[in-house]
C-alpha cells in the first residue's frame, strides 16, 4: 500500500487565497520528504471551500517544491474545459513534470459550477461531454498521422492543420510519457457508471472519501465489468480510495482532535448542506438505508467511517479496509486546513507515515 495526499483542497471561507495556495505548497513538499508517493489536486469554481480553479498551475509550482511526489489532477472537470486546450496544457505539464504527472479527469457535480457554464447536469450532458472530451484528447495525444487527423463526435468536431514545415508549423505538443499520462476517474455514487466507464477505457479507478467501506466493493465491481466488456485486464494496484485519516499519539487525543477540528467542522458546515441538496446524496455514508439525515453527525463519522486514533488502532482499521474490499493500491488522504493547529496535521501525517504504514508491509493483493 502506497500513501498520497487528497488535496481537494478544504479551506474555510474567507481565507485570502494566497495565503492557503503558499501552505498547501508547503504541504506538498512536506509529504514529498515523509516518502508519499502522490497528490490528487482538486479542481472546482463556485466553491468557496475548495479554492482552487486551475490545478495544473498549482501542480507547475508544486513540481518545483518537490523531488519525487508524483502530482495528479484530481480531477480536470473536462466538460468545462476546450478539449483541445487541455490537450495541449496537460502534454506541456506531463513535460514539465518529466512525466511526474497523472491526469485525473471527471465531469463535475457542483451545480454553481453547472450554472456557471450553462450545462444540464441532471441530463447526463456533462458526462457525455467528459467522455467524448476524453477521448478526443487521448485520440490527439496518439495519433500517428496529424495531417490527416479528423475527430467528428457528437459535441467536438476537430481537424488538426496539416503541417508546413517550411514554415515551422506543425501540431506538436504531445506528452513527455508514452503514450500519455495515466488517465485516472473518480466515482462518488455505490454503483458508479463512471468506474464501469473507467475500466472499459483502461482508465485508473478512484473511490471518494463520500463511501462507506460497504460500498467500495461495488466500485471495483463496475470497475471490472466495464473492464471485461474491453477485454482488458485489471490490477488493484491502480485503485485509488480517499479516506479521512488522522493519527495521534493516544486514540483519546485524536478522536479529541477531530471532534474538535477541521474533520467534524468541514464536515458540518461544508459536506453535509452541499450532499444534502442532492450534489452526490447522502445514500453513500449511510452504513444501511433506513439511517436517517439526523443521525448523520460527526460523531457517527467517527464511529462509521473515518480512520481516527493511535498508529495501533489506525493500522487495524487501515488493514481492515484493506481485507473488506479485497485490496487497492493506494491511500489518498484528505487534506484540512488546521489553521493554527497546523502542527497537528502535519503530525498525523507523519505518524501515519513513519509508525502505521510500516505495520501494514504484510498486506498483499488478490
Amino acid at each position: 500500500m502506497q500513501l498520497g495526499l487528497f488535496n481537494m483542497p478544504l479551506h474555510p471561507p474567507g481565507r485570502l487565497h494566497a495565503d492557503t495556495y503558499d501552505e498547501d505548497l508547503e504541504l506538498m513538499a512536506y509529504a514529498d520528504e515523509l516518502g508519499y508517493a502522490e497528490a490528487w489536486i482538486g479542481e472546482h469554481f463556485t466553491t468557496e471551500w475548495e479554492n482552487m480553479p486551475a490545478p495544473e498551475l498549482f501542480i507547475a509550482r508544486a513540481l518545483g517544491a518537490t523531488k519525487n511526489l508524483v502530482m495528479g489532477t484530481g480531477v480536470s472537470l473536462l466538460a468545462f474545459h476546450d478539449p483541445v486546450m487541455v490537450a495541449h496544457r496537460m502534454a506541456m505539464l506531463d513535460h514539465l513534470a518529466r512525466g511526474r504527472f497523472f491526469f485525473g479527469i471527471g465531469s463535475g457535480g457542483v451545480p454553481t459550477d453547472s450554472e456557471l457554464f450553462a450545462l444540464d447536469r441532471q441530463s447526463g450532458q456533462q458526462r457525455n461531454l467528459m467522455r467524448e472530451a476524453a477521448e478526443l484528447i487521448v485520440s490527439m495525444w496518439t495519433t500517428d498521422d496529424p495531417d490527416h487527423f479528423h475527430y467528428r463526435g457528437e459535441h467536438f468536431d476537430v481537424k488538426l492543420p496539416a503541417a508546413r514545415p517550411e514554415m515551422g508549423l506543425a501540431y506538436h505538443m504531445r506528452p513527455y510519457q508514452k503514450p500519455h499520462p495515466p488517465i485516472a476517474v473518480a466515482g462518488s455514487s455505490p454503483s458508479s457508471q463512471t468506474l464501469e466507464v473507467a475500466g472499459e477505457l483502461g482508465w485508473w479507478p478512484m473511490s471518494t472519501f463520500f463511501l462507506h467501506a460497504s460500498n467500495l466493493p461495488l466500485h471495483w465491481q463496475a470497475y471490472e465489468k466495464g473492464a471485461q466488456t474491453a477485454g482488458r485486464s485489471v490490477s488493484r494496484e491502480t485503485w485509488r480510495i480517499a479516506r479521512e485519516v488522522y493519527v495521534a499519539d493516544t486514540t483519546e487525543q485524536a478522536v479529541a482532535d477531530v471532534i474538535q477540528g477541521p474533520p467534524a467542522n468541514t464536515f458540518t458546515e461544508y459536506f453535509l448542506p452541499l450532499l444534502g441538496q442532492g450534489l452526490r446524496g447522502l445514500d453513500g455514508i449511510r452504513t444501511s438505508p433506513d439511517v436517517p439525515d439526523s443521525a448523520l453527525t460527526p460523531e457517527y463519522m467517527l464511529e462509521n467511517f473515518w480512520i481516527v486514533g493511535d498508529p495501533d488502532h489506525c493500522a487495524r482499521q487501515l488493514r481492515q479496509l484493506h481485507e473488506d474490499t479485497g485490496g487497492f493500491g493506494t491511500l489518498l488522504i484528505l487534506c484540512h486546513d488546521w489553521g493554527e493547529q497546523r502542527s497537528k496535521g502535519l503530525r498525523s501525517l507523519r505518524l501515519l507515515a513513519e509508525e502505521v504504514l510500516p505495520q501494514l508491509d504484510d498486506l498483499v493483493l488478490d
